[in-house]
């Protein structure tokens, strides 16, 4: 059964039904028209033929020729039914052959002529009858031309055949013709799915199995470029995760062979710290996008005043910056920005933007703070003064790790996961976040939250 699911069988089985479906009509409206043609070749036939008789049997009223007049007239109408011609010959208005309506009859005796259609015998005939003298005349008859079932279908099986064997090769090379680029394309996409990236489907097809190919093309270009990323991504991540960890085996190492002494012991110690706590924070950014990604994330909605939050991020950034001699500048309005948000992820993306900002910003520049209030929308924007992004930077700077790569061994860069947990984040909060050039000369982060 499954040998006619197939494509060719179906195309052949639809051409074949087409063409007999075809041939039906076609035959059905032009065998009416085809008919009625025929009855008017007969009729005409008939009326030359009528006429013809009418002079050869009219002068019976010369005297003398009465006699040979009344046998003409008869082998005239002898030849025409040897012709398979009904013939009734009027003589003084009696016909020689019953069967003729009245009213024939008393046209041609009153010297009208008769072109019409009526049933002599039981049986529907043409009729033309010609005046030959006084009260004589002559009538020709012949059946009527019409189609029935058995007469259609002994004209049309011929027909018919020829249509369904047209059909039914036009639906195979058709079949052929699209089956072949489809085949093509599966085969194609089992290697994809087989982790076959260099494979591409032929475009040398019809447009629509052509657009088939196109899509499953980029998409194995897609697939190509993010198995790329997250190759590279992962290599990264190792990267930043073995030197935390690399440092932290040294001092341990250090301790354990008693190379760090008493007084080293503490100093050993807070570098291990620090760099645990760099390991932790990798490791949480990386749990949250992970869940971020599956949707499994919760939020805590509630009323929040973005001057009050950015003050607070502010306070606490300001100790870190004047650290690194970066100046820490808040711009804000003198009246509340409130939205209805989870300040709490709101605060993870600030602290988030703010390293970033600190990070790359050199000394004496500054990092700035500011929060709008525009209309339906809440802004809040993180600039800087460091060597900020490049119109080709934009366009990549949420996808994870793209910046990374770019800037790796160029300038102080992080793990790459920063800008696209940010991202993801306003996301989920109903927001959106741009990247763009700040007027401090750097980078400007700009957050949008509903208000």
């Amino acid at each position: 059964m499954r040998r006619f699911d197939t494509l060719t069988a179906r195309a052949v089985a639809i051409t074949g039904l087409v063409a007999v479906i075809a041939v039906v009509i076609t035959a059905a409206v032009a065998l009416p028209v085809t008919v009625r043609s025929a009855n008017e070749d007969v009729r005409a036939a008939l009326a030359g033929k009528a006429n013809i008789a009418a002079n050869a049997i009219e002068g019976r009223d010369v005297a003398g020729a009465a006699a040979r007049e009344d046998a003409r007239a008869r082998k005239v109408a002898q030849t025409l039914r040897s012709e398979g011609i009904e013939t009734v010959l009027i003589r003084d208005g009696r016909p020689d052959q019953p069967g003729l309506p009245p009213r024939v009859v008393a046209d041609i005796a009153a010297g009208s002529p008769v072109t019409q259609r009526l049933l002599y015998q039981g049986q529907l005939m043409l009729a033309e009858g010609r005046p030959a003298g006084a009260r004589d005349g002559i009538v020709l008859l012949q059946p009527v031309i019409t189609a029935t079932t058995r007469t259609v279908f002994n004209r049309l099986w011929i027909a018919l055949g020829a249509g369904l064997l047209a059909g039914v090769l036009a639906g195979f090379l058709l079949a052929r013709r699209l089956g072949r680029p489809l085949r093509q394309v599966a085969v194609a996409a089992r290697r994809l799915s087989a982790g076959d990236r260099g494979v591409r489907a032929p475009l040398d097809a019809p447009t629509e199995v052509a657009a088939v190919s196109v899509a499953l093309n980029e998409l194995a270009a897609a697939l190509t470029t993010s198995e790329n990323r997250q190759r590279s991504f992962l290599m990264s991540i190792s990267h930043e995760l073995r030197t935390p960890l690399t440092t932290m085996k040294g001092y341990a190492e250090a301790l354990a062979d008693g190379v760090i002494g008493p007084d080293g012991a503490q100093r050993a110690g807070q570098t291990m710290l620090a760099e645990s706590e760099h390991l932790d924070r990798l490791i949480e950014d990386l749990l949250v996008l992970a869940r971020l990604e599956a949707d499994d994330f919760p939020l805590e909605l509630l009323p929040v005043d973005l001057v009050g939050l950015a003050a607070a991020a502010a306070e606490s950034w300001s100790p870190r910056c004047s650290a690194v001699g970066v100046l820490l500048r808040v711009e804000t309005p003198e009246h509340p920005v409130p939205v209805r948000t989870d300040p709490g992820r709101v605060r993870q993306v600030l602290d988030g933007l703010l390293e970033n900002a600190l990070r790359v910003s050199p000394q004496g520049a500054p990092v700035v703070i500011a929060v709008h209030d525009a209309g339906t929308n809440a802004v809040v924007e993180i600039r800087d003064g460091g060597p900020g992004f490049t119109d080709a930077d934009l366009a990549v700077a949420f996808e994870r790790g793209a910046l990374y790569e770019r800037y790796k061994g160029v300038r102080k860069v992080g793990s790459g996961l920063g800008l696209a947990l940010a991202n993801r984040l306003v996301a989920r909060l109903g927001g959106r976040i741009d990247a763009g050039h700040a007027p401090e000369g750097g980078a400007r982060m700009t957050v949008w939250l509903p208000r």
